[in-house]
């Protein structure tokens, strides 16, 4: 086990350390109950193949391209770097609500222990503000390639770019640690009923008995910053890049340079769409917000790897090379002369 392993799990054994120390002063509740979407037993059977199968495709598509990327020598760019490091955030995100549904329907139990919830909130937070710092640098990254193509190898260099991806980290890290220690201040009343499929922030706050305002006025104001900051960059880049587009004398020239951008835009607008929904229109329903969160949530974290595959040549030469290599080995796993060999090992 290396350092950094070692250090990694000082990290995590001491935020539940403190998660545990708190849940045992907080005697006003200890769990809460996930009302999810349906309470009838005839649509749970349902409910689980549908989000089950979603959740397989999100990781088995998220982790072709992961390895797609690695594996072929020619998609070690800045653009398929961001794009392995989007997939493992979705693979994370979208892992920390819909196992614990799943659970649920499963075992017909929707409560979760108050420092589960706390616990899924941070790692919510955490790998949805990825989402948001990724998919502006990606257009951050399109920017440069499209408005200053000669200068692009020395502004995306790589130090750059994992320092654009470490700098991402930190500030999702540090935001979702606060605000998880702000949360663990509160007393929260006995009715533990959440509207939702996970603890979301917003829900989870107003069951609190507290003086909550501290954590609202941080949850605006991030919501602010990780929100509107990162979308108003998204479109600045967009808006440099159409004029650029527009300047280009042949239509093939506007067609070609366009289509690199495409998949990114098709992104955004979903995880964008569906994500300002939820948080910026308070008035809504618990329905519609649980709609919205599924989304962004699982929709679009499934979507990701048929966005970026359908129309892109090096992504669909790399997942086939990929998948050619995954059925060569699980054939000769399967041969009874690798079946001999694994058994002798």
């Amino acid at each position: 086990m290396n350092e950094y392993q070692i250090a990694s799990e000082n990290v995590i054994l001491f935020f539940f350390g403190i998660i545990s120390y708190m849940d045992a002063g907080n005697q006003t509740i200890s769990e809460f109950l996930l009302l999810g979407f349906s309470q009838d037993s005839e649509d749970k059977p349902i409910l689980l193949g549908l989000f089950l199968s979603m959740y397989l495709v999100t990781v088995l598509g998220n982790l072709l391209i992961i390895l797609a990327v690695g594996s072929d020598s020619h998609l070690h760019t800045p653009m398929y770097f961001f794009l392995s490091n989007l997939s493992f955030a979705d693979i994370c995100f979208t892992s920390t609500t819909i196992p614990k549904m799943l659970v649920n329907i499963r075992t017909q139990c929707n409560s979760i222990t108050y420092a589960g919830c706390i616990a899924q909130m941070y790692f919510f937070m955490v790998f949805g503000g990825m989402d948001t710092f990724l998919l502006t640098v990606m257009a951050y990254d399109r920017f440069v390639a499209i408005c200053h193509p000669l200068h692009y190898p020395v502004i995306m260099n790589p130090c750059v770019c994992v320092l654009l991806v470490l700098v991402s980290w930190f500030i999702s890290l540090s935001y979702s640690l606060i605000q998880s220690l702000l949360m663990l201040r509160l007393s929260f009343c006995t009715n533990g009923l959440i509207p939702h499929f996970y603890c979301e922030l917003a829900q989870v706050l107003m069951l609190a008995c507290s003086d909550t305002s501290v954590n609202h006025i941080l949850l605006y104001m991030v919501t602010s910053c990780l929100g509107i900051v990162p979308f108003s960059g998204i479109l600045f880049s967009y808006s440099r890049i159409a004029s650029s587009i527009l300047r280009i004398p042949s239509a093939t020239g506007k067609y070609k340079t366009f289509s690199t951008c495409v998949s990114h835009l098709s992104v955004v607008s979903l995880f964008y769409g569906t994500g300002l929904g939820v948080y910026l229109s308070s008035d809504a329903s618990s329905w519609w917000r649980m709609i919205a969160s599924v989304m962004y949530t699982v929709v679009t974290p499934m979507l990701n790897p048929f966005i970026y595959s359908l129309r892109n040549r090096d992504i669909k030469r790399a997942l086939q090379k990929c998948i050619l290599l995954i059925t060569i080995a699980s054939s000769y796993l399967l041969s009874p002369f690798g079946v001999l060999v694994c058994q002798s090992v």
